[in-house]
């Protein structure tokens, strides 16, 4: 039996997963152990130290549920969400959306509307009217494409976060239509901050960071052939949006209002262009012999 040492426990942890049949899994352990132990050694972590973050995960781990995801807003803050995300799409062509962050407030099964409806469901705000397209790189319209919308409020609460959390508001599905467009009424969202009255919101606050998001609207958009996009529309003139907490916003994202009297009912109005890539992973039919 060796004696460790500091440079040992980590040659002899690396070694203890040398057999494992996953290629994959064995990279990225080998890797995590490499750096955690170089992030132990670099900032002579103390033992108090360690039995502190494992309390504060645990935390996180605690407060986390179906309706609230602490660990996925720990990695957002971090800017671990905003790091996998820009990877995942470094090989977007030129001229395609960018992506943005999914967020802890999504939800499966948001109900389909038709074209044009409200999704604010009665809710308290200034109206506001979305207007898009959905096109591929070349400009084509993609038609029947899933158009996956939700938001804050003008009070900037999610749906989730209020007392009839099982009630969807303020979200909803969409199909585009032959020349790829689609529309929706709602009301206009603020800035508003990330929940912070658990340990992520501690961090926040001992590192002396503000915990708000700019205004803004999110998209899931998925169709046939075209890889699928997962963005949001930032409000321009927000004062967050250059220290958005969750590293979010881009410039390239940043949406005004234009004033809209259509049918008699006055509302500011969001216009904007989705680009969807094409899918590398569609194969082309085999053509006939």
């Amino acid at each position: 039996m060796k004696n460790l040492t500091e440079d040992g426990i980590t040659r002899s942890a690396l070694s203890r997963i040398s057999g494992c049949p996953n290629s994959r899994l064995k990279e990225v352990v080998r890797a995590l152990t490499q750096h955690l132990h170089a992030f132990a050694r670099e900032v002579e972590l103390t033992p108090d130290e360690w039995l502190a973050g494992i309390q504060f995960l645990t935390e996180v781990g605690r407060i986390t549920s179906d309706k609230r995801q602490e660990f996925i807003l720990l990695s957002d803050t971090l800017g671990l969400s905003a790091m996998v995300d820009l990877m995942a799409n470094r090989d977007a062509p030129s001229g395609a959306t960018e992506s943005s962050l999914l967020g802890p407030f999504f939800r499966e099964g948001a109900p389909f509307f038709p074209d044009g409806a409200d999704i604010s469901n009665g809710a308290p705000g200034e109206k506001m009217i979305v207007k898009g397209r959905v096109i591929d790189s070349a400009g084509a319209p993609i038609r029947n494409a899933i158009v996956d919308t939700w938001q804050a409020s003008s009070e900037g609460e999610y749906d989730l976060q209020q007392t009839d959390s099982d009630q969807m508001n303020l979200r909803g599905r969409f199909r585009t239509d032959a020349n790829g467009r689609f529309s929706f009424r709602s009301v206009k969202p603020s800035s508003y901050p990330v929940p912070d009255d658990g340990p992520v919101g501690r961090m926040l606050r001992a590192l002396a960071r503000h915990p708000y998001r700019p205004a803004h609207v999110h998209f899931k958009i998925a169709a046939s052939g075209v890889r699928p996009l997962t963005t949001a529309l930032y409000i321009g003139g927000d004062r967050y949006l250059d220290s958005d907490v969750v590293f979010g916003a881009k410039k390239s994202l940043v949406v005004g209002y234009s004033h809209s009297g259509a049918n008699g009912a006055s509302a500011d109005t969001i216009e904007f262009d989705f680009v969807l890539a094409s899918d590398k992973r569609t194969k082309a039919p085999k053509k006939k012999r």
